[in-house]
Parts: structure tokens; sequence; C-alpha cells
């Protein structure tokens, strides 16, 4: 991948340099074989952790990385690259950071946050149920307060990590009903009445484990629950805005896989004499492609800068997950249509790619809701 970058210090350009040689090195030999096992790379994941790349946007008081958000989302554009399912690992141990290190206590965040960010542990972001998925206010998993904690019941629905999260960021009802009665619980992983049901069977992105995980009065310490009661919805979404923007960077480092090896294809395949590159129909269309996947990556380095400078990003943030998971949609479908009949076979990556890319457009809100907070933003 040859982008022109602009970054902020030198120490970021070494930082993406680190994350090219690992992920050339450590996932890019793997990922067929993980993906067809729907196999998760658990001590792939380790690996990333442990050279600090599962901490990167949080402060290195607790052990995070002191990176601006701009500079994190390029390192996780590169690893998705590469490898989709571990960027999505990436993002979602973000998100189950943030509660704790935006709105814990201080006690909390020194007590929690170093092993979340060191590099061994890995987190899940329990918010979505059977019942309650784009309308995360109408939950109905409970936390119900007794003497010496929480005592939580429920179901969780598309959890990431589950089976191997070891903490858990819980969305449960404290109180009444709405957006209000809700507070953010961190569940560690293996607590007794904690039940993973059967892993789902997915379009895409096989080695990364999804389940609905069952809470049959779980019980939790009072100091788990992270800032106060009533404060979940604002964590999770919170959350949500900083997720957006990671998968818009996921969305660009897929379709920007998929257009190197289009074009890559494209000037090997010869027809009528003519490498096929050269042809108005292909050129054009990889000329389309490319400059789709430059203007994504700008949008969501934009939205990221707005952050790193404590502006207001929301808005931005449902843009370029707007705007940069429907362009990976169609880059990785124009890029099966590049290789032709060559591109509907698990020979080469861009059929396996078209169907990840399905993913991006429905996680971290849906497209359509997407649109529905820019409409909103508008009126």
């Amino acid at each position: 991948m040859k982008v022109q970058r602009i970054l902020p210090t030198e120490e970021a350009a070494d930082l993406l340099d680190l994350v090219r040689d690992l992920t050339e090195g450590e996932l890019a030999p793997r990922v067929a074989e993980f993906e067809a096992n729907h196999e998760f790379p658990r001590e792939v994941v380790r690996t990333l952790g442990k050279a600090g790349l599962l901490s990167l946007p949080y402060p290195e008081e607790y052990g995070g990385g002191g990176q601006p958000y701009e500079v994190y989302l390029q390192a996780l554009e590169q690893i998705a690259y590469h490898w989709l399912a571990v960027a999505e690992s990436v993002n979602v141990h973000n998100l189950a950071c943030f509660g704790t290190a935006t709105y814990g206590t201080r006690a909390q965040r020194e007590e929690l946050l170093p092993d979340m960010l060191g590099g061994e542990l890995l987190g899940a972001y329990c918010l979505s149920e059977p019942e309650a998925g784009s309308d995360a206010a109408s939950l109905t998993t409970k936390a119900v307060k007794e003497e010496d904690g929480y005592r939580i019941s429920g179901t969780k629905s598309w959890v990431t990590h589950a089976g191997y999260a070891d903490f858990h960021n819980v969305f449960s009802r404290t109180g009444g009903p709405g957006a209000r009665g809700l507070s953010c619980l961190v569940v560690p992983g293996g607590t007794p009445g904690m039940v993973v049901h059967e892993r789902e069977k997915k379009l895409g992105v096989w080695s990364s484990p999804t389940a609905q995980i069952g809470f049959e009065n779980v019980q939790v310490p009072s100091d788990r629950l992270i800032g106060r009661e009533g404060k979940g919805f604002l964590i999770a979404m919170g959350a949500l805005d900083c997720g957006r923007l990671g998968i818009a960077a996921c969305a660009v480092g897929l379709a920007q896989a998929a257009v190197d090896y289009a074009v890559r294809y494209a000037k090997e395949r010869r027809q009528f004499g003519e490498k096929i590159i050269n042809f108005q129909g292909i050129g054009f269309l990889l000329a389309d492609m490319a400059t789709q996947v430059a203007a994504a990556r700008a949008l969501t380095l934009a939205a990221a800068r707005l952050k790193d400078a404590g502006l207001p990003y929301s808005l931005e943030a449902a843009k370029a997950k707007l705007f940069a998971t429907d362009m990976a949609m169609k880059v990785t479908t124009d890029a099966v249509q590049v290789l032709g009949g060559a591109g509907y076979v698990a020979d080469h990556p861009v059929e396996r790619w078209m169907r990840e890319a399905k993913l991006l457009q429905i996680v971290e809100g849906t497209n359509q809701i997407q649109r529905l907070v820019i409409s909103q933003g508008l009126a």
C-alpha cells in the first residue's frame, strides 16, 4: 500500500512503519488460512497488543500510546488492508476501553486501564440485544442493585470476541424506560452466570467470533459501574462516535487492498493482445475506484482531526462512516468485476473482501442510521 500521508510527527511515521512491518510479516501470511478455518487469531491480536497497537489513542499515563486519533486511524487502516477481522478486533477493543477511560473515576482508571491497555487483555462491547439493535435505548437487560453490587439478567447479541473477551462493557437498565435508565458495567470474562451461545454463521469476516451472550443473574461489584447510574446511553453513543471513525478507517483499508489487487491483475491480464488496464472500460473503472478511496480517507481523517482538536465531530463521524463503507462495498464489487470470473472464486481474495465490506455498512450503526443522524443534524 503506497499512500502519501501528512503525519503530525516523526514518531507517527515510525509507528506506521512498524504497523506495516507487523502486518506484512504477521497478518498477511496467515489471513487466508484463519478465514478458511473460521479460527480466531487470538495470538496474532496478542502480538499487536504487545506492540502497543491495541491502545494507541489512550493516555500514556495509563499505558496507552498517547497518539492522536488521526494517527490511530491510519494504523487501523493499515491493519484492515491485510486482515479486516483483526482490525475489527482492534476497533472493538478500543470501544471497550472507552467508557472506563472517558467516564471512569480516577480510582477506576488507575485500577482497570493499565490491564485493559497493556496488550494481554481483550475487551468486548455488549450493547445490542435480540429486540434492541438500532433502538439501543429500548434494551431490556437489567442490572438490579443489591447490597454488594449488581445482578445482571438478559441477553446481548452480536458480541464480537464472545467466548474470548477478558472483560465486557455491558449496557444494562438500572432505572426507568428510555435512554436515561441505562448504565454501563464492566464484567470480567468467565464470571459465573455468563453463557456464550453458539457462534453466528456469518457471510464474511469468518475469523472474528460473533455470538450472543446470556447473563443469568451475573453478580458484579458496585465499583464496576462506570461513571454513575443513568450515564450508560451517553457512554454508548460516545463510544460509537469513535467506533464509526474506526469502521471508516477499516473500510478505507479494505477498499485500498481491493484497488491495489485489481490494478495488479489488470496490468498482468491480457486480452486482444493488450493488458486489460489499457482498455478504457477497465482503466476508467480503476480510476473511479482509486478516487473514491482517496476521498473516503480524506473525509475520515478530517473528522479525526476535529476530534483531536476537541471540536464536535459526531456528524462528521457519521458522514465518514456512511461514505467510506458505501464506498468499500462498491469498490470491492468493482474489483470482482475487474477480475471477471477469476474474481468470483476463492483463488483470489477479492470475493472475500466483497463479502467483508457488507459488514461495514451494518456495524456501529447501519448506514440508514447514519443518514438519520446526519439529516437530523441538518434540521
